[in-house]
């Protein structure tokens, strides 16, 4: 059985990888239930559309964190972008007062804290990227090169619930 997830990165990549998972049956079934009855003939392609590049994104962050990557950040904070205006356009093109109110639930329970939590992913990868940056300017500057794996460790939390600190090698045993 696989332990529980440890770190906020491994929390991230299990559940962002699951959330995007999940999302790609959703996306599949918006494109077969939703009827173009809007204005516009493409309405269930685009609702579809912008759901698979959600789930791609939340996929993406997944993969970032797992990987270690500095990228981490931009992808995150694009997934709460998205978030973000998911929850805006559900809401203001629902026409019936139950759509709505449905719409507004679910931007204030769901949406909208899994955006604030992007955001936060984001912000703490770039405090981190800019201290291990400042690191390595300092290591080049006395001479040594500073290595691309050197900048891992972004979402790295001890059990105290502090940041790990300082980055580390990323062929280094956790």
């Amino acid at each position: 059985m696989p332990n529980r997830p440890s770190s906020l990165r491994e929390w991230v990549v299990v559940l962002y990888g699951l959330v995007g998972l999940g999302l790609l049956p959703w996306a599949l079934w918006l494109s077969q239930s939703l009827k173009p009855h809007h204005r516009d003939a493409n309405w269930d392609l685009a609702w579809s559309g912008f759901a698979t590049g959600l789930a791609v994104l939340f996929m993406l962050t997944a993969f970032a964190a797992y990987r270690r990557s500095p990228w981490v950040g931009a992808l995150a904070a694009a997934t709460g972008a998205l978030l973000v205006t998911d929850a805006w356009f559900d809401i203001l093109l629902e026409s019936h007062a139950d759509d709505r109110r449905n719409a507004i639930m679910l931007a204030v329970l769901a949406e909208l804290p899994a955006a604030a939590i992007c955001f936060w992913i984001a912000q703490r990868t770039e405090r981190f990227l800019a201290k291990a940056l400042g690191q390595a300017l300092h290591l080049t500057a006395a001479g040594e090169r500073a290595a691309e794996r050197d900048l891992v460790g972004v979402l790295e939390v001890a059990p105290d619930g502090e940041a790990a600190g300082e980055p580390r090698d990323a062929d280094a045993p956790a």
